[in-house]
């Protein structure tokens, strides 16, 4: 239109033929613009005006891209068409994964501080205000806005609650943590399996050790404070002696066990001292009336002489005192040199719980061998730490401390044991030709650094100790 406009502006002024001088404008108007009709120019022909359109268009078009594709290198050709030069590699547009600004400005920081982007809900640390109910939602159900959700967990049956509750007991037996078996267990939906964990328990501890058998009394007392009821460990007593002949056949002496636990669990306040007199004159089974027996003469035993229930399993293990320990231990080793019977030694020494503190075991056996003084007993307690190294009881590590505690002892033994230097020696010796310690440990041990003589004419001749 303005291409028309200025058209019509030069035929009023008659210089239309001068806006054309030569060359391919001439085709512009392929009519005689000399024609007059009454005194009045007449315009070219329709279809030039048309070609002036369409090249108005294209230059319209170009100047609107020069700013965008500047550089390009594009033109328009003789017929109209833009003719668009090839991309150069440094051109911005080829680089389609470069997200940086072109306009060389800014720190290099993401956009939007790192909240936009695919998968962002937002800067760090953002809170979000909650979500207004739109009533107007056709998915709104006004009878969700009371609603309570909670997470339920499945009552136990038989098969899940002893693949669940005896992983418990069993880590209990290590760590000795009633408090953690107490929140194990209250997160779980016992529901009516509820009186079978006493039951489980001490099915447990029946194959277990003392010390054991110790610590499933006192969780049994914590228990029935916080997850258990009276009933409930009564029920599990019940249950256990109607079971008692098939847990003899795993446990032969699981009557008397069962029976220091029912005395145990009324000394505790657990179970009703009415439990046991319920029983008179109904009991058929032999193993529970052996058991009830059992129960019965401990608690009158605690009332007429004064027998501690609550220490009937006894301390195990490590929770004994020292002192008790090196007692026990010493009087193991006294009753051995009297029978030299080696099984039951071994015995007396796995009883203790204390693999831990078998050092003290040898310390001890090597410190009796030096007060000693006579070859028997060397040879005894030789004999008894090679058959206690060949079953593994005491470990080389055990061992070897052991014999170093002595080597760090002699000079104060040498004061009380003036031949403990030779005795020693001997005992150190033969210990190796026996295979009971290693070459490295032989050499390890200590020997008196003076030598005295007879005189400086005896031939070298060491002045003999008495012993």
């Amino acid at each position: 239109r303005q291409t028309l406009n200025e058209a019509h502006d030069m035929l009023n002024a008659g210089d239309l033929r001068d806006s054309f001088p030569s060359g391919d404008e001439d085709n512009t108007f392929t009519g005689n613009v000399d024609n007059e009709i009454n005194g009045n120019w007449i315009l070219a022909p329709t279809g030039s005006i048309h070609e002036a359109r369409l090249k108005a268009k294209v230059k319209r078009r170009l100047r609107k891209n020069s700013s965008r594709d500047s550089g390009r290198g594009d033109s328009l050709s003789d017929n109209g068409d833009v003719v668009r030069a090839v991309v150069p590699p440094t051109s911005p547009k080829g680089k389609l994964l470069n997200r940086r600004s072109r306009m060389g400005k800014g720190r290099g920081l993401p956009k939007k501080g790192g909240a936009g982007g695919k998968g962002v809900w937002g800067t760090p640390g953002q809170v979000y205000d909650e979500d207004k109910v739109d009533f107007k939602d056709p998915n709104y159900d006004a009878e969700q806005e009371n609603c309570i959700y909670e997470t339920v967990v499945l009552p136990l049956d038989e098969e899940t609650f002893e693949k669940t509750v005896t992983p418990i007991v069993q880590e209990y037996f290590e760590h000795g943590d009633a408090n953690e078996v107490a929140e194990l267990l209250a997160e779980l939906n016992l529901g009516s399996m509820r009186g079978d964990v006493p039951m489980l328990a001490v099915s447990l501890a029946l194959e277990a050790k003392a010390s054991h058998r110790e610590l499933t009394s006192r969780l049994l007392s914590e228990l029935c404070e916080c997850v258990l009821t009276a009933a409930d460990v009564e029920a599990s007593f019940h249950k256990l002696l109607k079971e008692l002949p098939d847990l003899v056949l795993d446990t032969p002496g699981a009557p008397q066990m069962l029976g220091q636990f029912i005395a145990r669990a009324v000394a505790d306040n657990i179970l009703p001292k009415s439990f046991i007199d319920g029983y008179k004159g109904r009991v058929d089974c032999e193993y529970a009336r052996a058991a009830l027996d059992r129960a019965a003469v401990l608690l009158r035993m605690s009332r007429w002489t004064g027998l501690r229930i609550d220490s009937l399993w006894g301390s195990g293990g490590g929770q004994r005192p020292v002192n008790q320990l090196i007692k026990e231990v010493n009087l193991l080793l006294k009753e051995y040199l009297l029978s030299g019977d080696t099984v039951e030694a071994e015995r007396c020494l796995r009883e203790l719980e204390v693999p831990h503190f078998h050092h003290e075991f040898v310390y001890e056996a090597v410190i009796m061998v030096l007060e000693s003084k006579g070859n028997r007993t060397l040879q005894m307690i030789l004999q008894l730490l090679k058959s206690f190294c060949a079953s593994t009881v005491i470990t080389v590590d055990q061992l070897r401390r052991g014999f170093e505690r002595v080597y760090l002892d002699m000079a104060d033994l040498s004061i009380d044991v003036p031949c403990a230097y030779s005795l020693l020696e001997q005992f150190v010796e033969q210990s190796f030709d026996a295979g009971v310690i290693n070459k490295k440990l032989r050499d390890l041990c200590p020997c008196r650094g003076r030598k005295r003589f007879i005189s400086e004419g005896d031939g070298g001749r060491l002045k003999l100790e008495s012993c």
